[in-house]
């Protein structure tokens, strides 16, 4: 038996419904742990071979038997290394959530996750049937216990492993990137680990998934709860960590944690990255407009996926300001990109020329400015289909949830990189990437935000400032508090009242929108399930 156990926590970027793919990564990553990194075991996250989540690809047979091909496969072809893997499992018919252990082409341990998310983003009990028994299993005389995921989250699983003997625990995940949630990961393994006197193991999926973030965060904390090693965010990477068996002691390394606003601005550039490269997007577009929203936008993208592969558009009209043309080519200049420049004009004129006789006696309202977003949107999505960019839209969430956007305008688009991004944290983002190199112009910072939809327009004509409307969205989204609770913060009830009303109002377009990563913990999508048609006043 040896004195020390390395584990090495494999952190990777895998692709749902590609079990062939994330197959090949398992057998690559298995490979390297075992022969370059002298591993005696290795975790996946959950869920690992068929990449997280499936959704309703888990009624499918055929997909349900190609994973377990490819698991029989890994199993025979991996000796030498004990090889934690996550994997749909059938059983009476019944459909498990499981992680299974391989050693030398024998399955020595199966675990049926036991408790099963059916909040937020997750919807597991749609598919899997919640298994019942702690799986504890001996890994060179050391009692092994197996949890997945929400197991940690509630006390049993863990307590029900350490009850049968577990000395340390290893734990596959596939846990969603939001704003603080490292912080709530760590402080989890901290109490589980504390309680039990018990080293945990978590490794965890980095990758986009549609609307999901997976930031990775694989980490190790000792038997008081300290974090002693930690795989970093955002990167595919194998961790290897060391404990010595007798006594049971994880050795540390130094562990620097980024701070959340780099964190927020890395999942959003990892979600445009694997968006556009799983879905095999040649390039993106995006309708630069002299304001901060388009000006991160575009930023990020850059990041994401190069200045070879990123288009920039800006379409004038007749409301448009000089300083909005400058700062957009200021902008793309300082990305390396060149701007094309398509006025909307005589498309905008055309349309007025063609409804004049219907709008006879009526006057200009927001029917005009709806009509210049959609002419953008035409324009930019005839760009996209001539030549396969993928247009991300700009919209925020603060504009999102009260519907200051236009159904077919600048909605228009496949990826909403903002969509959950608030008006204010857009600002703190921008901040951010200036500081590590200056590309958005200042006064796109400083500027009074508007449309240019109309003349002298700006978004504090219809909306509260932002900084008082993102503290009501907080407060009635996230909080979930109602009208007479967010007016006894200190906000004018007018003001609230509105606020409210536009968001219940809007809900038809949301339904409507591109998707874009959730970062926080009700974002617009699948986190949030309003109807449209409701009698509820709020």
């Amino acid at each position: 038996m040896p004195h020390t156990l390395r584990i090495v926590l494999a952190q990777l970027n895998l692709k749902v419904g590609d079990v062939k793919g994330n197959l090949e990564k398992h057998l690559k990553a298995a490979i390297t742990a075992r022969d370059h990194l002298s591993a005696q075991v290795i975790v996946f996250p959950e869920l690992s071979l068929t990449g997280y989540s499936p959704e309703d690809l888990l009624f499918r047979h055929d997909f349900i038997n190609e994973a377990n091909d490819a698991l029989i496969k890994f199993k025979n072809e991996i000796k030498g290394i004990y090889c934690l893997i996550g994997h749909p499992h059938v059983l009476s018919q019944h459909l498990f959530n499981a992680c299974s252990l391989f050693y030398d082409g024998r399955l020595i341990g199966r675990y049926k996750k036991q408790c099963l998310p059916n909040y937020s983003v997750f919807d597991e009990r749609r598919y899997f049937i919640a298994g019942e028994e702690s799986c504890v299993i001996p890994i060179h005389g050391v009692p092994t216990g197996l949890v997945i995921c929400e197991d940690l989250w509630r006390l049993g699983p863990t307590q029900q492993a350490i009850e049968h003997g577990a000395k340390i625990i290893l734990a596959p995940n596939a846990s969603p990137f939001e704003i603080n949630k490292h912080e709530q990961r760590l402080s989890i393994l901290t109490k589980r680990a504390q309680h039990g006197h018990v080293p945990i193991f978590y490794a965890n999926h980095v990758s986009g998934q549609d609307e999901l973030v997976f930031d990775g965060g694989s980490m190790a904390v000792d038997a008081k709860g300290n974090l002693a090693q930690f795989a970093g965010f955002f990167n595919e990477t194998l961790l290897p960590i060391d404990m010595d068996i007798n006594p049971l002691n994880i050795i540390y390394s130094d562990n620097i944690i980024p701070e959340k606003i780099e964190r927020i601005y890395q999942a959003l550039v990892l979600s445009i990255r694997d968006y556009v490269e799983k879905n095999n997007f040649p390039s993106v577009i995006v309708a630069v407009s002299g304001g901060i929203d388009s000006a991160l936008t575009l930023a990020i993208a850059v990041d994401a996926i190069g200045k070879d592969r990123v288009r920039a558009v800006y379409m004038p009209s007749r409301f448009s300001a000089d300083i909005s043309q400058k700062d957009a080519l200021e902008l793309v200049k300082h990305l390396g990109l060149e701007l094309e420049i398509i006025s909307i004009e005589p498309t905008y004129q055309s349309f007025l020329d063609s409804l004049a006789s219907s709008f006879i006696d009526k006057k200009n309202d927001i029917t005009e400015e709806n009509i210049q977003a959609r002419c953008r949107a035409v324009l930019i999505m005839a760009l996209s289909n001539k030549y396969g960019h993928l247009v991300l839209t700009t919209g925020n969430r603060s504009e999102m949830a009260v519907g200051y956007c236009t159904l077919y305008g600048d909605m228009a688009g496949g990826f909403a990189v903002l969509k959950d991004v608030p008006k204010t944290l857009v600002y703190e983002l921008a901040t951010y990437r200036n500081q590590l190199h200056y590309v958005i112009p200042q006064r796109t910072i400083d500027r009074p935000p508007t449309a240019e939809l109309a003349n002298d327009q700006k978004d504090e004509d219809s909306l509260p400032p932002y900084t008082v409307l993102d503290r009501i969205l907080e407060y009635y989204l996230n909080q979930t508090l109602s009208l007479e609770e967010i007016i006894a913060q200190g906000f004018e009830r007018e003001v609230v009242a509105k606020v409210i009303k536009l968001i219940h109002r809007s809900e038809y377009k949301r339904k409507q929108a591109a998707i874009g990563p959730h970062i926080t913990h009700k974002s617009f999508g699948r986190d949030w399930r309003y109807p449209i048609t409701s009698g509820f006043k709020g």
